[in-house]
């Protein structure tokens, strides 16, 4: 019975720390098989996303919808989307934006990839 209960208790400390660290620092999607990871100093980070937010609002940039939810590793198609660059006051990023199914996002902008839904 000990044994069960150490068991139980090692695999579910294994399963929280990934969990613990993402929280922390990074942004993680996992879509098909395709992992997708990035740092929060790579994205809009949380203490700018509510000023991006309203710059996104001020600048009434429209959205395009997809079928499909809007989540991270998703790829938007090759026509359609138009991607913006992130102004500088937001932070450094290698990403643009757009705003899907009314949704605000980062995405990579060669492969076409969402990496970060800015909530």
């Amino acid at each position: 019975m000990r044994n069960n209960f150490i068991a139980i208790a090692a695999v579910a400390g294994a399963l929280a720390a990934p969990v613990a660290a993402q929280a922390q620092s990074e942004t993680v999607g996992i879509v098909r098989g395709n992992t997708v990871v990035i740092g929060d100093y790579e994205g809009i980070a949380v203490e700018r996303r509510p000023a991006f937010r309203e710059y996104i609002v001020r600048e009434r940039v429209p959205t395009y919808t997809i079928p499909d939810r809007v989540v991270v590793g998703r790829v938007l198609p090759e026509t359609g989307v138009t991607f913006y660059d992130v102004p500088e006051r937001f932070g450094p990023t290698p990403y643009r934006y757009t705003v899907v199914n009314g949704q605000t996002i980062l995405v990579e902008p060669r492969s076409r990839r969402i990496v970060q839904v800015v909530d």
